[in-house]
């Protein structure tokens, strides 16, 4: 399998953000990231998806959107559409009808920040998703990467400190969206997750001082989803895009916040005796199955998570855990940064039926 780092959920000046395409590939070219996957809201901007390339590095820029009901107050239920090569902003207002008609395109859709606090020191709304009588969307954004600063601002003086320095903010996906992830999987549900930077690099003063909220390039060398495809990517955009979309559909990514060190090389499987499957795919419990975990260094601390509750905690650099009860398994990794225990890594689930 290959590896590409994707950053997902940004924006330009097509809606609320302050850069440009060009302004966004030109930062995932200094930061590394193999994918962008743009998300203007409640716009699908065609034309700009291309290749960019600086020597030899280069960025594949996608254009999805983020669509939520504008003449709802406050903008509850806000959606991440991938791949379905449509306007679909009409629907808005009805988020099954929303769901059916990405899945009727063939695309994928991710509930974007699902659980998301106010900050009204600042004007901002509660946004977190509440619409739950729904069925047949994709997965949900675990972490986001912007609106987890509304959780960790408690007055302006924290405004001020994370704005000059945005690396002390990441922490961990909001324990209300673990929780409700562990649920949904619960209720025998399929639910991938990714985690996105809902950049904007937004331009803000209070008084005197001036700062961006936040650079791009920060978002990009921060939370990413980290997708795994059959091959490389060839330079060819039809072919390219079509085998990321599928793999993100299938859960085939984990979740890795990269500043505290780097997640590339993650790698969470399953071997049973007749399959191996990848995070995302489902094996059948019959003859026990092996889960076999790796990551890239030595984390902090490692979980193994069934159906919601921890089975398993290790320091180790790899594990394995052999069982043949039918379940939900998923990873998560934590680490010390600047001080601070952070989450490091989250990988989409194993099924075991």
């Amino acid at each position: 399998m290959h590896e590409l780092v994707v950053n997902l959920h940004m924006h330009t000046t097509y809606s609320d953000g302050t850069g440009t395409h060009a302004d966004l590939a030109l930062a995932a070219l200094k930061s590394g990231v193999d994918v962008l996957l743009v998300t203007d809201h409640n716009t699908w901007v065609q034309g700009v998806e291309a290749y960019h390339r600086d020597g030899k590095k280069r960025v594949l820029l996608l254009s999805g959107e983020e669509i939520h009901d504008q003449d709802r107050d406050p903008q509850k239920n806000h959606m991440l559409v991938f791949g379905a090569e449509s306007e679909l902003a009409p629907f808005a207002d009805d988020p099954q009808r929303l769901i059916d008609e990405v899945n009727r395109a063939g695309g994928t859709c991710f509930i974007a920040h699902p659980c998301e606090v106010a900050l009204p020191m600042f004007g901002e709304d509660d946004i977190s998703w509440v619409d739950w009588d729904i069925q047949g969307f994709t997965g949900i954004e675990l972490w986001n990467g912007l609106s987890e600063l509304k959780s960790v601002v408690r007055n302006k003086l924290d405004a001020i400190f994370y704005a000059f320095f945005p690396e002390a903010m990441a922490r961990a996906p909001l324990p209300e969206a673990l929780a409700l992830w562990d649920r949904l999987l619960s209720a025998g549900k399929k639910v991938a997750i990714v985690g996105g930077s809902d950049a904007h690099a937004l331009h803000l003063s209070m008084g005197p001082l001036h700062r961006i909220i936040f650079p791009y390039t920060y978002h990009f060398s921060a939370v990413n989803t980290h997708l795994l495809v059959p091959d490389p990517l060839l330079g060819d955009l039809k072919r390219d895009k079509g085998m990321i979309y599928k793999a993100l559909a299938a859960g085939h990514a984990f979740i890795g916040y990269d500043l505290p060190a780097p997640t590339r090389g993650f790698r969470y499987s399953a071997q049973g005796r007749e399959s191996s499957i990848l995070m995302g795919d489902e094996i059948s419990s019959g003859g026990g199955v092996t889960l076999q975990v790796k990551f890239p260094s030595t984390p902090g601390e490692a979980r193994l998570i069934k159906d919601g509750k921890v089975i398993k905690t290790t320091r180790q650099q790899a594990f394995t855990h052999t069982t043949d009860e039918p379940g939900v398994y998923r990873v998560e990794a934590w680490r010390s940064y600047l001080g601070r225990r952070r989450g490091w890594i989250f990988s989409n689930p194993i099924y075991i039926r």
